[in-house]
């Protein structure tokens, strides 16, 4: 079972914690840290990003570094949650075109446990940048 928790500090600040012992701050204000909705983007973000790595290194693809960017949009009133989010991933090396494309599928439908939670609410489409 995984856990996690948040100890409000002050104000809209919380430091949160989970099973793995790392923590973090939050800041439901966005003034002092990232806000609960935009680690949860980032969360998104490091998972699918994790999953295109692994693949392309089962593959042997010579990529040298790789950016994942998202640009989402929220419901109108309560709860405002993600209706469409846009993944972009920016790799870096002599990536081949399907073996990126490759990656990015398998991430979107086999194996980012966030994508999968998200897709419940939000159309998420993506896009890859060669460099």
């Amino acid at each position: 079972m995984t856990n996690a928790r948040a100890i409000w500090i002050e104000n809209f600040r919380f430091e949160a914690d989970a099973s793995s012992q790392h923590s973090l701050v939050m800041d439901g204000d966005k003034v002092s840290a990232s806000s609960p909705m935009e680690l949860v983007l980032m969360a998104l973000c490091g998972c699918t990003g994790y999953d295109v790595v692994s693949i392309l290194k089962k593959k042997r693809e010579p990529f040298t570094g790789l950016e994942v960017r998202a640009e989402a949009e929220r419901a109108e009133g309560t709860p405002s949650v993600y209706t469409a989010i846009k993944l972009i991933y920016r790799v870096h090396g002599a990536v081949s075109q399907k073996g990126m494309e490759d990656a990015v599928r398998l991430s979107k439908e086999k194996y980012c446990s966030v994508s999968a939670m998200l897709d419940k609410t939000a159309k998420i489409t993506t896009s890859i940048e060669y460099d």
